[in-house]
Formats: C-alpha cells, structure tokens, sequence
C-alpha cells in the first residue's frame, strides 16, 4: 500500500479513530448531508474538495463507500495527513449501532428525486402507449435519452429542475 492509498476501516476502527482526534468528513451532496448523516461528520461534497486544512488524520466517508473507493486517491491527494475510508459508508455506520443525526423534515436527495420522477414517467408513458395511443411510449423514450445523456454529459436536466422546486429550497439554502 502505497503513502497515497487510504486505507479502508470498519466502522467500530473508524469511531476509535474519531475518539483519538481524526476528523470525519461526508463526502456526500449537502442534499444527502442534511436529510442524514454521521453524528459529528463535517460535509465537504467530493465536487466541492479540493485541499482540506491540517495535518491530522481524516476518516472519509460517502453513503455506501463506492464513492470513497472510487475517488480514494483523489480523497488522500487533498489532506497531508492520514487518510482513511469508512468501509461500508453511512450504511455500515447505521448497522453498527453507532449515532445518526437524521432530519427526516428535508426533502430526499435529489438523485433519488430523479429515480422516482424518471421511472414514474417511463412508466405512464408505457401505461398510456398501451391503453390511450402508441404515441405516449414517446414519453419513455425522451426520458431514457435525457438519463443517456445524463450518464454520458454529467448534467442532468431534470436535477436540475427538481432542484429548484419549492420543495428542495429550503435544504439548498441550508
């Protein structure tokens, strides 16, 4: 294991490692920082990290740790100190008992908006070509092509939408 590879801990390790001083940092959204999140973690969005402060230990962390493992060198690439990942995420942090602050008055994060906005649409759009006219399975399609070109551009339309509605604004003012 090279100086630049985090190392990956459980839950039980990173809570010592918290009570011997390392910081925990949430590399999640501010949607999905405020919706829930570990009880003492700092949020610093992954898009946001470019250099974090101080030398002492850190012990990154993400909802299921995929995005922690996948952006593991970029994560120890921004701190001079230790670098930890929190194996398993918010999930194996829930799961091993240990305190979650959640806050279930803010709206859902908004990838999880667009999940349900998205295969809402493709399925009316499926129902109403069935039994209204074919030209309703156009709706399907236009949804498919906008999350295509959602995957492929790293800009989704309708996050965007959903992110303005009166809903999300007051976790975006937070």
């Amino acid at each position: 294991m090279t100086a630049n590879t985090p190392r990956t801990v459980p839950p039980h390790e990173a809570r010592r490692l918290i009570a011997d001083g390392a910081r925990l940092v949430d590399i999640r959204g501010a949607d999905e920082f405020a919706r829930a999140r570990a009880r003492g973690a700092e949020n610093r969005p992954l898009d946001q990290i470019d250099r974090i402060d101080g030398d002492g230990p850190i012990v990154f962390m993400c909802r299921s740790g995929m995005r922690t493992g996948g952006n593991a060198q970029k994560l120890a690439a921004c701190h001079s100190g230790e670098a930890y990942l929190l194996d398993g995420g918010l999930d194996a942090w829930r799961k091993a008992n240990l305190p979650v602050e959640e806050d279930r008055s803010q709206p859902l994060e908004i990838m999880r908006q667009v999940q349900i906005a998205a295969g809402s649409l493709v399925l009316i759009g499926v129902l109403l070509g069935l039994t209204v006219a074919p030209g309703w399975f156009g709706l399907s399609g236009f949804v498919g092509a906008g999350l295509v070109f959602a995957g492929t551009t790293g800009w989704c339309g309708m996050a965007h939408l959903l992110s303005i509605m009166p809903w999300n604004r007051r976790a975006a003012a937070a």
